[in-house]
């Protein structure tokens, strides 16, 4: 049994889109609600949804606990801003006949993306082909709660990278980029504190400028134009605001 999981938090826009995309091939849709938009819970239901609702603490905890949830023993996550084509279901439910046929010890896909940013398909700048862990075999791989961003999957078996894109229509507004990027980089600066990991006075400028060069150069940022450009800015700048929380949590402590 397959089981789509969609973790929201105020998804109304997209809620609606994300399960229509994967109703055809679905043999469970859980909706993962950390929010408490009646929209969002209307919406999910009417699209043929079982909605839970949870307090968010950190992605990997919330990703574990919808697991938990779950009524299949394979587990599909879904971004509400992510779709997913009938070539994508085609491709999982393959995998996972195949491998309960030959009796092998896959337990995780990795699912590769088609980022679109600011209205453009960003096919470098570090976003292609963005490979995610996106489904797992339940009791045998899960979310590394040491990891609350950024997740990583812990496998207690073999792994294959599938070849269907999702389509994530990751950043729309500047506005939501700052929003998210502000997120991601304070629960990575918690994770180097927590690593006991303190930033040196020359890290304000060397990680800025190592992670402009990581993007625009060795990610062939160059190649998406202005957007590569912008994007390679833009994360150099939060690598940047990375050192200094990392320094004022350490302060604190």
């Amino acid at each position: 049994m397959l089981s789509v999981i969609v973790l929201t938090l105020d998804e109304v826009k997209h809620i609606q889109a994300c399960l229509d995309s994967v109703r055809d091939f679905a043999d469970e849709l859980l909706v993962f609600d950390s929010a408490v938009d009646a929209r969002v819970v209307e919406l999910a239901k009417a699209s043929g949804a079982r909605v839970v609702q949870r307090k968010f603490d950190n992605y990997a905890a919330q990703r574990n606990a919808a697991m938990q949830a779950a009524l299949g023993d394979w587990i599909f996550f879904m971004d509400a801003d992510e779709r997913a084509d009938a070539l994508v279901g085609k491709e999982i439910r393959r995998a996972i006949a195949q491998i309960q046929d030959t009796l092998s010890n896959e337990v995780l896909f990795w699912i590769p993306r088609k980022n679109y940013i600011f209205g453009k398909w960003i096919q470098h700048t570090g976003w292609s082909p963005d490979y995610q862990p996106r489904v797992l075999k339940k009791g045998k791989a899960w979310f590394d709660p040491a990891r609350p961003v950024h997740e990583l999957v812990i496998a207690q078996g073999g792994e294959l990278f599938l070849t269907n894109p999702l389509t994530h229509f990751n950043y729309e507004t500047l506005a939501q980029f700052r929003t998210k990027q502000q997120r991601y980089t304070r629960y990575e600066a918690q994770s180097m504190v927590a690593e006991g990991l303190r930033p040196r006075r020359r890290s304000y400028i060397s990680m800025p400028l190592r992670e402009f060069l990581r993007r625009f150069v060795s990610l062939q940022g160059y190649r998406d134009g202005l957007h590569g450009l912008g994007l390679s800015l833009l994360m150099a700048y939060y690598a940047f605001w990375r050192q200094v929380w990392a320094a004022e949590l350490t302060a604190r402590k």
